[in-house]
């Protein structure tokens, strides 16, 4: 991998983690086209969601500080409330990391078919989020959080936005936009952080050189600060767009994407 590689794919990754697009299947794509596979793309991968999942805690350090300054407080308030839901929206995921992560890792390796497809459904989602007007509430609660936790594992495919499955969800569970954003974007650092985990071990397993072979500590350096710049960029920009409301923009483009990644592969 190059460096200009790495730049344009840790710009992808930045922003597509955050905006309701879909980075894994944007990364696929852009894996695709530079020919990027096996080992090179597992190391750099794991890079740039490390990236991302700084660049959420940047941006999103007070609501973190006061989520840890509740809990130390051992009492039961807002911050340990806020913190259940989000142990609770980990479970699916968790479930499917243990017990599924061999058979989501072939669906990762099937085509770009599958990631047209689960982008087609991010549009959808991300449309009827726009025109449903469920009875607002005021909180997430923990029935909510385990579905917008599903909506989550269900993203792990491909192409299928975790931000777009997640927001959109409890969009249409009736959750106000002002408090989903922010949610969305915490309830996915344990999880990121514990994939890249698992995957830190297959490297360690395999062996640093075989883990970095065909890429340099240059692409991954360059990888690294385009995923975090862009990322922090991305992140602060989707919060003001979820409050506006206006993800059907974000519909119409996956639409476009996920038909031309669908009929190109045929036409070309």
């Amino acid at each position: 991998m190059e460096w200009f590689e790495a730049l344009i794919l840790g710009i992808i990754q930045g922003l597509t983690e955050y905006l309701p697009v879909s980075s894994s299947g944007h990364l696929a794509i852009g894996a695709n086209l530079f020919g990027l596979s096996g080992e090179e793309n597992l190391t750099f991968t794991v890079a740039v969601h490390v990236a991302t999942v700084l660049s959420t805690i940047v941006i999103l350090w007070r609501e973190i500080v006061w989520l840890f300054t509740d809990l130390f407080k051992f009492k039961w308030n807002e911050g340990t409330k806020y913190i259940i839901n989000i142990l609770i929206s980990m479970i699916p995921v968790a479930i499917v990391g243990l017990f599924f992560k061999d058979k989501v890792e072939a669906i990762f390796g099937s085509g770009l078919l599958v990631v047209g497809i689960c982008l087609l459904v991010t549009a959808t989602l991300l449309a009827f989020s726009y025109w449903a007007r469920p009875r607002q509430r005021e909180n997430i609660s923990p029935l909510h959080a385990f579905i917008i936790g599903v909506a989550q594992a269900l993203a792990v495919l491909p192409g299928l936005s975790r931000s777009g499955s997640t927001i959109a969800t409890g969009l249409l569970l009736g959750n106000k936009k002002e408090r989903l954003a922010q949610f969305s974007f915490l309830m996915v650092i344990p999880p990121i952080l514990g994939e890249a985990l698992l995957d830190v071990k297959d490297m360690a397993e395999m062996g640093v050189s075989q883990a970095m072979a065909g890429i340099s500590p240059l692409a991954l350096a360059v990888g690294f600060l385009a995923a975090f710049i862009s990322g922090c960029l991305a992140c602060k920009w989707m919060i003001s767009i979820v409050k506006k409301g206006k993800l059907i923009w974000f519909a119409l483009y996956c639409a476009v994407v996920g038909t031309l990644t669908i009929v190109l592969p045929y036409v070309l």
